[in-house]
């Protein structure tokens, strides 16, 4: 796989993208709203579907970011405990603020933490999520193996990430759009160059469907399931350790 980095085809992928999130994450709500329109909600709420019907109450949220799947997982699932972690101290602030807002600071704690290097002891959660945040990984399948250390012994992970629509007409149109009209939308809002030509660039080098279905057997992971979704936009994984 490619490595596509926001900044510099020099120096650490790792530190590009807390540099990336650190400057966009004030910004970074408003403009998921604008630039989805409001579909990324939808998807989180059947990544948040999967996990309920396991009956996982111990969930980790990787690559957090601002807490949206976090709260959500909370929200949906009775009973449930969410750590959400991430390498972006901005983004983090910004979902701590959400969590306080929300009154959900009994359920759910945000940490400061490498996607790759989890600070958690070996099997510790009964189910792992990730959303919009394994495409950004320096070691992809190190951070794979890393998730399926600290998920227990038939757990869930569920990843949801961008892929690649397949389907005429709907694939030139939709990547024209995700070429040429989201990147500027995306620079005028957040006043970062880089960030939202990333976005596309990244989603062009990931392996997606099968391929990353293949990432995650080789990773440990059994029984794995994708779920296009939008038309392919977007994809839902769930494997079982």
């Amino acid at each position: 796989m490619s490595q596509v980095k926001p900044y510099s085809p020099e120096g650490s992928k790792k530190e590009q993208v807390a540099e990336m999130f650190n400057a966009i994450s004030p910004k970074y709500d408003a403009l998921n709203r604008i630039l989805s329109v409001g579909i990324d909600q939808i998807w989180r709420r059947k990544t948040v579907r999967e996990i309920r019907t396991t009956g996982a109450t111990q969930i980790l949220d990787v690559a957090t970011g601002t807490a949206d799947l976090a709260l959500a997982l909370a929200d949906g699932i009775p009973g449930s405990h969410v750590v959400g972690v991430d390498i972006s101290a901005g983004m983090l602030d910004v979902g701590r603020q959400k969590v306080r807002a929300r009154r959900k600071d009994d359920r759910v704690r945000l940490d400061l933490g490498d996607g790759e290097q989890l600070p958690y002891e070996d099997a510790s959660f009964g189910a792992i999520t990730v959303a919009f945040g394994v495409r950004n990984f320096e070691n992809l399948e190190q951070g794979l193996r890393d998730m399926h250390r600290v998920l227990h012994p038939g757990g869930t992970l569920a990843v949801l990430e961008f892929s690649q629509p397949t389907s005429w007409p709907f694939r030139p149109l939709y990547l024209f759009y995700f070429k040429n009209i989201l990147p500027r939308i995306g620079r005028l809002i957040s006043k970062d160059a880089s960030a939202y030509t990333y976005l596309p660039d990244s989603v062009e080098a990931f392996p997606y469907g099968e391929a990353f279905a293949l990432k995650l057997r080789e990773a440990g992971f059994t029984s794995v399931r994708i779920r296009p979704l939008t038309l392919g936009i977007a994809s839902l994984y769930v494997a079982i350790k």
